[in-house]
């Protein structure tokens, strides 16, 4: 039986999205992908080293993508609300992650920092961590994986606002292109309080190590 994958043709997450149906290659058509791109790069996919490196690849891929078979709303579905009227930040640093970019699908990796002021309870700390990673392990740019973040914890926890900042070196400027290593690229989103309140951001960047 073919197995028909969804794709979110616009990048976002499920709320609103457009989705299109497409038959979903078979692993055998993976591996033998792989066996073409060994050969196009001119060596042997039959040689001792590399006659199982196909079958390897895809299982890897199936670990190292694993996002997108991952709803990023799940872990945030549970929040506690016995928290003595808690109000202030709730903050997580240096929250590590690896992605791929969607150019050249080579990896960047870096770190992130999220922090929100709950409005109705606060949710598990590790659940952040796995929204980050869910979105992480997909094929994006680093903005759309900062604006994705923010946009599916703001609608499912509705906090009062939200600030995220996420660091990472791209090996596509790296390893190839311009070759210029230990360059990180900072993207930034703040909402609610955070964005009308400088004094917030400046809490939030100075707890983070910024300023």
């Amino acid at each position: 039986m073919d197995t028909i994958i969804k794709t979110d043709t616009s990048s976002r997450p499920a709320q609103g999205q457009t989705v299109t149906e497409r038959k979903r290659p078979s692993r055998q058509e993976a591996e033998a992908a792989v066996r073409t791109l060994i050969e196009w790069i001119g060596d042997n996919p039959d040689r001792e080293g590399l006659l199982d490196t196909p079958a390897r690849f895809v299982k890897a891929y199936e670990e190292v993508y694993r996002g997108y078979r991952e709803d990023p709303v799940e872990p945030l579905k549970r929040t506690f609300k016995e928290v003595n009227g808690y109000k202030d930040m709730v903050l997580l640093r240096d929250v590590e992650f690896f992605s791929a970019c969607e150019h050249h699908m080579v990896p960047f990796v870096g770190k992130a920092h999220i922090a929100y002021y709950p409005s109705d309870g606060v949710v598990g700390l590790s659940k952040l961590a796995r929204v980050i990673d869910t979105y992480a392990r997909r094929l994006q740019t680093q903005e759309t994986m900062t604006a994705q973040i923010i946009e599916v914890i703001e609608k499912t926890l509705n906090p009062r606002g939200i600030a995220l900042m996420i660091e990472a070196e791209h090996m596509c400027m790296s390893m190839r292109g311009v070759q210029k290593k230990g360059v990180s690229t900072v993207t930034t989103t703040f909402t609610g309080v955070f964005e009308d309140d400088m004094a917030k951001q400046d809490r939030f960047m100075t707890l983070v190590g910024v300023r």
